[in-house]
């Protein structure tokens, strides 16, 4: 899988994990707020967290 598939596929994760707004996010950081959200943080609050 190409790394743009990969990244594709982590933004639809996002969105469905509740993140919006996340297609300036990096790489890092949707992984970041995903592996937050899995652990029972608010979206918002965990894609605000992974943008620091």
């Amino acid at each position: 899988m190409g790394n743009r598939d990969q990244l594709h596929d982590l933004r639809q994760q996002a969105h469905n994990a509740g993140i919006e707004g996340n297609s300036k996010m990096t790489e890092e950081q949707l992984r970041k707020a995903l592996h937050k959200v899995g652990k029972g943080e608010q979206p918002e609050m965990a894609k605000h967290e992974a943008k620091r």
